[in-house]
C-alpha cells in the first residue's frame, strides 16, 4: 500500500482541531481546487481527491478515531481507492452556499459533482466477510542483517478482529439492518425543483445500514487494537527501502473475512567499515606510506572474509583498486556486486628518537625527482604566479 500524507497534515490543522476548524479547512481547499474550477488539471484534481478523502475521515467521529488510533489502516475506501466522483460523503455539514456561489462567479463548467438524484448506487451486503486492511511496518536493521540476511521476531499492535463479535461490531443478537433514513442508499438528497443536492446520511455515515446495538468490547468498529509477536526472515542483499511482504499478517478481516498483509519497510544503518552503492561496497584502507613507495601486500575487508591485496611500488595515496564479485550479494541470485579498495596513507605517529633520525636522514638525501607530484603542483604554481605578474604590469 502506498504512503500517504497524515490527513491532518493534509488539510493543515492540528491534531486536536475541532470539527468547525476542520470543516473551516476542507471548505477553503475545496473551493480552491475542484476539478471544476480547474479543468484539464490534473493536479488538481487529485489534490481534490485527497483533501476530500482527508475530510471524509476526521469529519466522522467514529473512523477519525480509529484513523487517531491505527492510521490509513485503520480506515478502508474499499478496493478501488477514494473515488470523489460517487462518493459525497465530503460534502458532509459544509456550507454548499459557499462553495457553490464561487463555482457559479467562476463560470465553471459541470456540476454533476454536486446536483441530481442519480442513479441508487449498489451496495454490498453489510454482513458479508470483509478482508482486513494491508498494513505497513517500517523496521531499521544492521548493515551486516542487510548484506547476509537475518531472522527477526518483531511486537506489533495492529487491529483484529474483535473476537466478541466476530468483526460484525454488533452485540450479540443484534445485527447490521437497512438505514431507514436513507434507505439502505447512504445518501440523502435534499433540495427541490431543478436542483437536488446529495449528501451523506448523517445516521448511517454513508454505510446504507446501522448496527441494531453495538459490541460492548469494540464499540462497534469490529477491530481491536491486538498485540501480536511476529517472525521475519530478512534475504541476504535487502537494502534501504526494500519491502517485504507477509501474507496474512496485516488487520484482522471483518465478519470471518481475511486478514490483510503485512508490508514491512526496510531501513538499513550504515556501516562503521563499508559504504554500499546497490551491490557494488566502498573501503578505504590505511596504508603505511613506506609500503606504497616500496610495495607489499595489504589486508582488504570483503563481506567474505579478509581479502590480500598486492600494491605496487609508487601507489600513488587515494589509489582505488577493485575487487571483482567481492560486494553485496543479489537479493535475485544475480551475480555479486565489487568492492572499491581506497589507498589512504597514515602519517606515522608516536615515532621514537631513532624512527625520527632516521626519517630526517631521508628527507636530507632525497631529491626533487623523489617527490614528483609535488614537483608538479610547484611548477604549475609558478606559472600561475608569471602570469599575475605579468597581468599587473
Amino acid at each position: 500500500m502506498a504512503d500517504k500524507r497524515d490527513y491532518y497534515e493534509v488539510l493543515g490543522v492540528a491534531k486536536g482541531a475541532s470539527a468547525d476548524e476542520i470543516k473551516s479547512a476542507y471548505r477553503k481547499l475545496a473551493m480552491k481546487y475542484h476539478p471544476d474550477r480547474n479543468p484539464d488539471n490534473p493536479e488538481a484534481k487529485e489534490k481534490f481527491t485527497e483533501i476530500s478523502e482527508a475530510y471524509e475521515v476526521l469529519s466522522n467521529p467514529e473512523k477519525r478515531q480509529r484513523y487517531d488510533q491505527f492510521g490509513h489502516q485503520g480506515v478502508n475506501f474499499g478496493p478501488g481507492g477514494f473515488d470523489f466522483g460517487r462518493d459525497f460523503s465530503h460534502f458532509q455539514d459544509v456550507d454548499l452556499n459557499d462553495i457553490l456561489s464561487s463555482f457559479f462567479g467562476g463560470g465553471g463548467g459541470g456540476f454533476s459533482s454536486f446536483f441530481g438524484g442519480g442513479r441508487q448506487q449498489h451496495r454490498a451486503d453489510p454482513n458479508a466477510p470483509r478482508r482486513g486492511d494491508d498494513m505497513t511496518f517500517r523496521l531499521e536493521i544492521d548493515f551486516d542483517e542487510a548484506v547476509f540476511g537475518s531472522e527477526r521476531t518483531i511486537d506489533l499492535t495492529l487491529p483484529g478482529q474483535c473476537p466478541e463479535c466476530g468483526g460484525s461490531g454488533a452485540a450479540a443478537g443484534s445485527k447490521r439492518v437497512t438505514c431507514k433514513t436513507c434507505g439502505g442508499r447512504g445518501v440523502v438528497i435534499g433540495g427541490g425543483g431543478f436542483f437536488q443536492v446529495r449528501q451523506t446520511c448523517p445516521t448511517c455515515n454513508g454505510e446504507g445500514s446501522v448496527i441494531e446495538k453495538p459490541c460492548r468490547k469494540c464499540r462497534g468498529a469490529g477491530h481491536i487494537a491486538t498485540p501480536q509477536q511476529i517472525s521475519l526472515k530478512i534475504p541476504a542483499g535487502v537494502d534501504s527501502g526494500s519491502r517485504l511482504r507477509l501474507s496474512g499478517k496485516g488487520g484482522g478481516g471483518l465478519r470471518g473475512g481475511e486478514n490483510g498483509d503485512l508490508y514491512v519497510l526496510l531501513s538499513v544503518r550504515d556501516s562503521d567499515i563499508f559504504e554500499r552503492d546497490g551491490l557494488d561496497l566502498y573501503v578505504s584502507v590505511p596504508v603505511s606510506p613506506v609500503t606504497a613507495a616500496l610495495g607489499g601486500e595489504v589486508a582488504v575487508p570483503t563481506p567474505e572474509g579478509e581479502a590480500r591485496l598486492k600494491i605496487p611500488a609508487g601507489t600513488p595515496n587515494g589509489k582505488v583498486f577493485r575487487l571483482r564479485g567481492k560486494g553485496v550479494r543479489s537479493l535475485r541470485g544475480g551475480s555479486p556486486g565489487d568492492l572499491d579498495a581506497r589507498i589512504v596513507f597514515e602519517v606515522p605517529a608516536n615515532l621514537d628518537r631513532r624512527q625520527k633520525e632516521l626519517l630526517e636522514e631521508f628527507a636530507k638525501i632525497s631529491r626533487e625527482s623523489t617527490y614528483p607530484e609535488a614537483q608538479s603542483f610547484a611548477n604549475r604554481s609558478r606559472v600561475f604566479f608569471a602570469h599575475r605578474d605579468k597581468l599587473r604590469k
